[in-house]
């Protein structure tokens, strides 16, 4: 007994079950309860219990007819030793295990994927007794306690129950509500005391505070239903996609700097983005991030949405609000990395637990983060949970999955002696290419025409090709070549563009072998790449014109479109996270011409089926004109079936009169775009609305027209029935 009394006194038990509560002691029975900050105990209804000499503990011998009489779960009275105050409750070594066999061994093989809804902190009533159950996995450990304000942050006060081979850890606490902090201690093999936010927590302090925080129920009235419905049969490979990318804290502030809340973008992001026609609402990371600066990408809390714009609550509002307005909503998921805080997943039980031990695996040198270990069951589960969990809880429409090129080499960003080959002598992470297979087969399968995005920069094939095709089941790819090569050339002074229009044609080599997204991301607006309309060579009316040059070439090249905000009215500073773009010029002569220009591209992309049925295939392109280097032009036909748009580009600052290309059929060309328009602050120059086809051979075709090209600019035909 003394051993155990030890134990139990210095928190070093691995089940407390074991001699807390009620236990048979030859022909009755014991009730021991270990209350370190109680200067008395009293099992209620029996009468006052002994403190054993030396120890914390208290215990009381009852009968049998009394432990007849008691209930199965008996409260304890107690008076606290510093403040001399009087306090009851239930006892939380009362209850049997909760968690099923069934649920820990399906987590401990990495195929549960609603283990969410068993780990963490979950409010719940058990024996018509209202508390909470948590439930963290922390394999190899000595001791877990749940830490919080309701047990003074004290770990010996309420140790867990060991779930044994699992790894897990559970104790139901009566008596707990939501938005209690929490926190989980962990006494690991080496006596180290650790203090750790709960990998599951739904909820967290808003940054710099890091505590996890009891959840309540969710009774989020849904009204999207429609929504999703329709979105189970959407094939939105053939449908049009434009998506704005933001980042929730400096979309928009309040005067005096603080952030919107999810419920304030919702009233005003959602009609500014369903005004401009856009798709979809790319947000960057939403999960809870320490570090503004991060922009979201180094999460401390997967599962929790991040506290600087409101409550879980608000969010599935906005989501909501969104779905009903017929836009769907991106998230950023980041599974590549998580960063080093020791109050996180680093380090989680003393020792590499999310992450490989191995830093030639575990480590990315370049960021300063670490790197899951996709090769345990339990840490795959923790993800696909996760992924899960934003799809099925919040009704997110996709995800964009951060960093993929980073996770399929063992060599990326590192130099010879810093990584090790796999096991056929390789290059390639087989344990994370195995992950990414199984995320996108989940997805695919639990949620019919929810979306996988991958940001993957290499020419790694079939990214987006099915699993049983051996691709890995992406549904897009973000198109990374196609951004680097046409931001190079429009950057380009004009009149050295000739000599590099293969940037902007050697995209039709490889833009089938994918299904591409066309990026202009938050990526190339930082780090002194200067904004979209600052990169733009010449006097600033050069500069509007090339960007809405660039805008309509993206909108009419194949693949599905995405602008990250504060792009669609040229701001002229670079993105800085700490401040919220610049909407006092959004008004302004050129600037409220390229938010036209954005609304009239989004209206032609989505209305004419041309510009978007064939993103993706070969038969939904056809070339004109590729080769006129010395005017630097390029003309093109977007087609489906016998629907079709022309598009005409002059990439030089000249105007071309009596400009001649061929076109497939007779008739009258219709100039149904034409980005030199006033309205979109250009000079008005074009067609005057129309061109008559001639029956004069040009460009392999029977018929031509004659136009006008403004100075850098674009412009749509179409042929009028």
């Amino acid at each position: 007994m003394t051993e155990v009394l030890t134990k139990i006194q210095n928190g070093k038990h691995h089940d407390p079950f074991e001699w807390l509560g009620i236990h048979a002691v030859g022909r009755g029975f014991v009730v021991r309860a270990f209350m370190p900050s109680a200067e008395t105990v009293e099992l209620q209804g029996v009468g006052a219990m002994q403190r054993i000499a030396g120890t914390d503990t208290f215990e009381i011998k009852i009968t049998r007819k009394i432990k007849a009489q008691l209930p199965e779960h008996y409260s304890l009275n107690w008076v606290e030793k510093k403040t001399a105050e009087s306090h009851s409750i239930v006892s939380a070594y009362s209850f049997q295990p909760v968690l099923s066999e069934f649920d820990l061994d399906l987590f401990s093989a990495g195929m549960h994927l609603h283990i969410y809804r068993f780990l963490g902190a979950r409010l719940t009533t058990i024996d018509n007794i209202e508390g909470c159950l948590f439930a963290v996995w922390a394999p190899n450990v000595k001791r877990v306690s749940v830490i919080g304000d309701f047990n003074g942050w004290n770990g010996l006060r309420h140790p867990m129950r060991n779930r044994g081979h699992s790894g897990i850890w559970e104790l139901f606490i009566p008596g707990l509500k939501a938005a209690d902090n929490y926190k989980y201690e962990i006494c690991n093999h080496s006596e180290q005391i650790l203090h750790k936010t709960d990998p599951y927590a739904r909820s967290m302090g808003v940054r710099p505070d890091t505590t996890s925080k009891i959840e309540a129920v969710d009774h989020y009235p849904w009204g999207d239903n429609t929504w999703l419905e329709h979105r189970k049969q959407r094939q939105w490979l053939e449908q049009p996609m434009s998506i704005y990318e933001v980042h929730a804290g400096s979309w928009r502030r309040h005067k005096d700097g603080r952030f919107l809340s999810y419920r304030e973008l919702a009233e005003q992001l959602i009609p500014y983005v369903k005004d401009l026609g856009y798709t979809h609402i790319e947000f960057l990371p939403l999960t809870e991030h320490p570090l503004d600066e991060s922009w979201g990408y180094q999460v401390s809390g997967y599962y929790a949405p991040t506290a600087r714009h409101g409550s879980s609550e608000d969010l599935r509002y906005l989501i909501d609000t969104a779905h009903r307005n017929n836009i769907g909503v991106i998230l950023d998921w980041v599974p590549a990395h998580f960063p080093q805080d020791d109050f996180a997943l680093a380090q989680f039980t003393g020792e590499a637990c999310y992450e490989y031990d191995d830093p030639q695996k575990g480590q990315h040198y370049d960021w300063g983060t670490l790197i899951f270990n996709y090769a345990r069951n339990e840490v795959r589960n923790f993800l696909i949970s996760n992924a899960v969990y934003w799809l099925e809880e919040f009704h997110i429409d996709g995800l964009r999955v951060d960093a993929v090129a980073s996770m399929l080499y063992l060599d990326y960003s590192r130099e010879h002696g810093q990584w090790a080959p796999n096991i056929h002598g390789g290059r390639e992470h087989l344990e994370a290419i195995g992950f990414l297979k199984n995320l996108n087969e989940v997805v695919h399968a639990e949620f019919p025409g929810a979306l996988t995005l991958a940001e993957e920069s290499t020419d790694w094939p079939m990214v987006s090709r099915p699993t049983d095709m051996g691709g890995l089941g992406f549904s897009m790819k973000w198109n990374m070549g196609w951004m680097h090569d046409t931001l190079l050339y429009v950057q380009a002074d004009p009149v050295y563009r000739r000599f590099h229009q293969n940037q902007l044609t050697f995209s039709q080599l490889y833009a089938y072998s994918e299904n591409f997204v066309l990026p202009l991301s938050h990526d190339e607006v930082v780090h002194m790449k200067r904004s979209m309309l600052d990169k733009m060579p010449g006097d600033v009316w050069q500069k509007f014109a090339n960007l809405r040059l660039l805008y309509a070439y993206q909108y009419s090249h194949p693949g599905k479109k995405l602008l990250f905000m504060g792009g669609e009215f040229g701001q002229w500073d670079e993105w800085n996270e700490s401040k919220p773009l610049d909407w006092m010029i959004s008004g302004m002569d050129k600037h409220a011409g390229l938010i036209n220009l954005c609304r009239d591209l989004n209206g032609i992309y989505c209305e004419r089926i041309a510009m978007h049925k064939y993103d993706f295939q070969q038969q939904g392109f056809q070339w004109i004109s590729c080769d006129d280097v010395k005017n630097s032009t390029l003309a093109f036909i977007r087609w489906a079936q016998q629907e079709f748009v022309i598009c005409v580009f002059n990439f030089t600052p000249v105007p071309r009169e009596n400009y001649v290309i061929g076109v497939p059929q007779a008739g009258l060309y219709t100039e149904i775009f034409n980005s030199d328009a006033a309205c979109y602050g250009g000079s008005n120059l074009g067609n005057k609305g129309e061109s008559t086809s001639q029956a004069k051979a040009q460009h392999g075709f029977e018929h031509s027209v004659t136009l006008v090209l403004p100075p850098l600019s674009a412009v749509f035909l179409s042929r009028k029935k």
